[in-house]
């Protein structure tokens, strides 16, 4: 075979394999904006994970996911993604961060109820206060700031096929908590929309590979170990 068509040949091959790995496999983001701090700083490279949720697998409580915008949780600059043609080909492939997602840590799942907060600030699930010491520094609790730590919340029930999600930098993050309704605010909120459908996660991050001073391996925190089943 001429050098030529094996070059061809082994590019086709790459390429496949590449498009493989990118749907079932591992997939590359970035960190957009702060609401990981300090965990994932902006800009932070990262690798997503697929297996785990494979069949009837799905996120599991602390899990740090990757997800689709469920609509209107992302700017129009976010949701568009690469702009450089070689890098939309990239993206396509696996091999370069793709917009439109968004990085958020699972608080709770389907039949969860998530309250803020006990005494000491911690976000409950199902009665039981999380220890976080991953959070950002400097904040007076663990609920979400945006509504002010003074005016408790509890969702309703998280809804079946869906999940509850907040960003590590309360302060600094547009999730679940900060799209819950507030009828004394919004009248025309949507009830709901503050849950994120498990369908549209792509899969858990499991490492930060660039910048190298920033490598590192994730893992479930073990406070979630404790929360107990829905009743």
């Amino acid at each position: 075979m001429p050098l030529w068509q094996e070059t061809i040949l082994l590019l086709v091959v790459a390429l496949t394999l590449a498009f493989v790995i990118k749907a079932f496999f591992l997939q590359a983001f970035y960190i957009p904006s702060e609401s990981m701090v300090p965990g994932l700083q902006v800009n932070d490279r990262i690798l997503v994970e697929k297996p785990s949720y494979w069949g009837d697998n799905g996120p599991e409580r602390g899990d740090v996911v990757v997800f689709e915008d469920p609509g209107g949780w992302l700017g129009p600059a976010a949701a568009e993604g690469p702009s450089n043609p070689i890098a939309q080909v990239m993206s396509k492939i696996g091999l370069y961060p793709t917009g439109g997602h968004l990085v958020k840590r699972v608080i709770g799942l389907e039949g969860d109820v998530v309250s803020c907060c006990d005494e000491q600030g911690r976000i409950l699930v199902n009665g039981q206060p999380l220890d976080e010491p991953y959070l950002a520094d400097g904040l007076q609790c663990n609920g979400p700031e945006v509504n002010g730590c003074t005016a408790d919340w509890e969702t309703v029930e998280v809804p079946e096929g869906q999940m509850f999600v907040m960003g590590d930098n309360r302060a600094q993050s547009e999730d679940s908590a900060a799209r819950i309704c507030d009828p004394a605010v919004n009248t025309a909120c949507t009830t709901g929309r503050e849950f994120v459908d498990t369908d549209l996660v792509v899969g858990k991050v499991f490492a930060v590979v660039w910048p190298r001073s920033s490598w590192d391996w994730l893992e479930r925190p073990a406070t979630f170990a404790d929360v107990p089943d829905p009743q």
